[in-house]
């Protein structure tokens, strides 16, 4: 037991931790600002994985990861329009069409890898962290918090963003009505759909920068069904912050931190069974979801299409 509070250790799981909690990040935020809205994005498995793909195609084309990031996001949006015109303006069931649409996710990027890079996988150079004076020197977790991609620093900034819009912004009120109370949104004046509709592609969008950033940043490659559930989690993530910004970030770090405990454990000499190690993010979702999920209280009308005039 020693070797887990040995520095190396600590510094290896904060770092895998950011890692792999970064690309949750993103599509959690996304995922929170669309269920605030009433709409559950079940399809944000497929948006992650659309954006890792075509962003790393862009990414490895020009060279810039930034281009990258931006084509990933762009990739993400559009998907999530398909989900704007079936659930949003059809007012079809989200659950269904979300299902759909991370099911024809793996099916395109699995083909279209397949038939562009055969059994080759292209790697990317990996991308320099960026350390932020002083506080990089900082004993054990300084350097694994404050010397990372600048992406990262990204992140942090749309979590303050993101925090403010929601709860400062008339905006954010008209959205979390949308989520609350459709009907007195509507009579107000403010159309339900097309608060419904921004949220989404919203989601969509930085669903599809944060498997960009998976497949770019954090792989430096793509492989088929690369993002392995992450969306799933990022809407467990989403449900289980109640709406705040600040719980998703939480959230993610510490499913973060079980995903990259292989590799701490590996640094300083444990060897656990790979499989085992494996499941503990999807184990820490399960005991989490029992114990938290009692108390989690999510918008009103999240899951249940409007149409005007229906009710």
């Amino acid at each position: 037991m020693s070797e887990l509070l040995d520095p190396t250790f600590l510094t290896a799981l904060v770092a895998g931790g950011l890692l792999a909690g970064i690309p949750l990040l993103f599509a959690s935020l996304g995922e929170t600002i669309a269920e605030r809205s009433g709409l559950l994005n079940v399809g944000l498995e497929g948006m992650m994985l659309t954006g890792a793909f075509v962003g790393f195609l862009a990414a490895l084309g020009t060279g810039n990861i930034w281009v990258g990031l931006a084509v990933g996001g762009l990739a993400g949006l559009l998907v999530a329009l398909v989900m704007v015109i079936f659930c949003v303006r059809l007012g079809l069931d989200q659950i269904i069409v979300g299902i759909a649409i991370t099911l024809s996710a793996e099916g395109a990027t699995s083909l279209l890898h397949g038939t562009m890079f055969g059994q080759s996988y292209p790697r990317l150079d990996a991308v320099a962290g960026f350390a932020i004076p002083v506080l990089h020197s900082i004993p054990i977790l300084g350097g694994s918090l404050f010397s990372q991609p600048l992406p990262v620093y990204l992140a942090f900034g749309l979590v303050l963003l993101t925090s403010w819009f929601l709860r400062r912004t008339t905006i954010g009120l008209e959205l979390r009505s949308a989520g609350e109370r459709p009907g007195s949104l509507d009579a107000a004046g403010v159309s339900v759909v097309a608060v419904r509709s921004g949220a989404e592609l919203t989601c969509g969008a930085l669903a599809g920068i944060g498997g960009a950033y998976l497949s770019i940043v954090g792989a430096g490659t793509f492989v088929p069904f690369v993002t392995n559930g992450m969306g799933f989690i990022a809407i467990v993530v989403a449900m289980l912050g109640r709406g705040r910004p600040w719980w998703a970030l939480i959230g993610s770090f510490l499913f973060g931190m079980s995903l990259s405990l292989t590799t701490a454990l590996q640094v300083v000499g444990i060897d656990i069974p790979v499989d085992v190690v494996n499941m503990l993010p999807f184990v820490s979702v399960i005991v989490i979801l029992i114990v938290f999920a009692r108390d989690a209280k999510l918008p009103a009308a999240l899951g249940l299409p409007y149409l005007r005039g229906s009710r």
